[in-house]
């Protein structure tokens, strides 16, 4: 049971959890969001964190998914 909360399927999934709350708050706190102009040093972050979650992402994947046959 204690090897499935830290295997890499659950790390995945975990990371696009997060980055699909990241996409949300960056859609509620920018210029056009519901909750009005955002800060941009905020919305700047919030993105370098998203970009950084994409590159994880695709690094686990690359990691879990088996080479193609040449």
């Amino acid at each position: 049971m204690d090897e499935n909360l830290h295997s890499p399927q659950r790390r995945l999934i975990e990371l696009r959890i997060e980055h699909a709350d990241l996409d949300d708050l960056i859609d509620r706190n920018g210029p056009d969001g519901r909750n009005g102009p955002g800060d941009d040093l905020v919305l700047r972050r919030l993105k370098k964190r998203r970009l950084l979650l994409r590159d994880q992402i695709a690094r686990l994947e690359s990691q879990l998914e088996p080479p193609e046959p040449a």
